[in-house]
């Protein structure tokens, strides 16, 4: 739920944020709920604002998918998160840490003068933007994208 004042009262309405999940070996689902399975060891773009629309904030999340044991599969091995000319880098081998700039940096993290909030959620970094985009990777092999409505059908990417 998303709340605020309407018309001088306080008002709490239901907004779904939209999810997108990679995980381990392969498997994809998209923001629109389908699924497929790629194997690939490159830098892939998960989501980016597409969309010409100047008011829409700017970001990119991509996903370096890496070898594990197992030639027919690979891993997510890190996480790359553009928003606010920042750089936010996770990387499966440094657990607990993120990069911020390319500087390592410990959790819990504000920046962007409060529009961008990093902070250990159980086992996994929750990255979270004023605009309510949220990217959650595990340090392992699962990061899961989560967009408001107002960037539906206006991202593009994997997801």
């Amino acid at each position: 739920e998303r709340c605020e004042v309407v018309d001088g009262h306080p008002t709490c309405l239901h907004e779904a944020l939209s999810t997108c999940w990679a995980t381990g070996s392969r498997h994809y689902r998209t923001f629109d709920g389908r699924a497929f399975d790629f194997v690939g060891t490159c830098t892939y773009t998960l989501a980016k604002r597409c969309h010409p629309d100047p008011t829409l904030p700017d970001f990119s999340i991509e996903a370096r998918s890496e070898h594990g044991g197992n030639p027919k599969a690979s891993n997510v091995g890190y996480v790359i998160l553009h928003v606010y000319d920042v750089t936010i880098a996770v990387a499966k081998s440094e657990k607990g840490i993120v990069r911020v700039n390319n500087h390592r940096s410990h959790l819990p993290i504000s920046l962007a003068q409060g529009k961008l909030h990093l902070q250990q959620k159980g086992k996994s970094v929750l990255i979270q933007t004023d605009f309510r985009l949220r990217v959650l990777y595990d340090w392992d092999d699962h990061v899961v994208l989560k967009l408001p409505p107002a960037l539906a059908g206006r991202v593009c990417g994997m997801c």
